[in-house]
């Protein structure tokens, strides 16, 4: 049995969101998404799967589809699959979110990690955003979605 505190596997950068993946089986993803002030992950959208955003620490604003609303601390959402979403962090504090996507579209069989395919959406800062394509990743790895 595989038990994980958040609280001990939470990272920070500067240039951008950090995304931590916790568990990764052919049916769910879940993973911790760490943000500074002002980071962001950009909408998107996945056509198989549902992303569920619960907040651990911290506040700020989810969009789905055509809404955007505040979010904060012991909030959940549910972004439906073929739905734009995303998430940004406020500007009073680090913010913590556990994020849970099913089924996961991404698993590529074996282990905690699987294969990236897609684009890193997280940024901060008006720094942009990355491209990653076709890594293979291990704990702390996680989908580039």
């Amino acid at each position: 049995m595989e038990i994980k505190k958040l609280a001990e596997v939470q990272d920070y950068a500067a240039e951008k969101m950090k995304k931590i993946s916790l568990f990764s089986t052919e049916r769910v993803q879940c993973d911790q998404y760490c943000l500074e002030p002002g980071q962001a992950q950009k909408p998107h959208a996945h056509a198989g799967e549902d992303k569920l955003y619960y907040i651990v620490e911290g506040s700020g604003k989810v969009a789905v589809g055509s809404e955007e609303k505040a979010i904060g601390a012991g909030e959940i959402v549910i972004a439906p699959a073929g739905v734009d979403h995303g998430i940004t962090n406020g500007a009073g504090g680090r913010m913590r979110v556990l994020v849970f996507m099913a089924p996961n579209a991404h698993f590529e069989g074996g282990g905690h990690g699987h294969e990236k395919k897609g684009h890193d959406h997280g940024h901060g800062h008006g720094h942009g955003h990355g491209h990653d394509h076709g890594h293979k990743h291990g704990h702390g790895g996680g989908c580039g979605c």
